[in-house]
């Protein structure tokens, strides 16, 4: 599918979007299905209760979803929020959309009152475009435990500092 990013439009999922979210986050080939599953979950949650646990966000064009982000301020911390995902049709990579989700995610945590972000990911090496990508937007590598996820599949922690301009 060929589409600029200045033709998405960022809005709410409805629940009829679930299917294409499960189909991206499976189209990207690097999640395992069970984290597939947790993904259709925190959809779920931020479907059954908007704003409480899980926020989430869409990009689409022409009534179609292209990507989705789902982020939530962490239980027990002032100010600090998670990314908790983040994927974008692999058709349309390169184009912006993940720009656009991740910079209206940070808009709208810093409106909360957000002051930092958390992004988990892993270390395999199939994640290293998605590495880079958090890299280009100002995240810092903070943290790394090898083999948290499964035997050579490490977690890097990513942060990025917010503020309400």
């Amino acid at each position: 599918m060929t589409v600029a990013a200045d033709v998405v439009t960022l809005a709410t999922p409805r629940a009829a979007d679930r299917a294409r979210v499960r189909a991206i986050i499976e189209a990207t080939d690097v999640f395992r299905p069970e984290e597939v599953a947790i993904a259709l979950e925190v959809f779920d949650g931020a479907m059954a209760k908007p704003d409480v646990d899980y926020s989430h966000v869409g990009a689409f064009a022409q009534d179609q979803l292209l990507g989705w982000a789902a982020f939530g301020a962490t239980p027990g911390t002032l100010g600090t929020w998670d990314l908790y995902w983040i994927a974008v049709d692999p058709t349309t990579h390169g184009r912006g959309i993940g720009r656009q989700l991740m910079a209206h995610c940070e808009d709208v945590i810093a409106l909360r009152s957000g002051r930092l972000i958390v992004v988990e990911t892993s270390s395999r090496a199939s994640y290293a475009p998605t590495r880079a990508f958090y890299e280009r937007l100002g995240y810092t590598a903070q943290a790394r435990i090898p083999g948290y996820y499964a035997p050579g599949d490490g977690l890097i922690v990513y942060t990025k500092a917010v503020t309400y301009v």
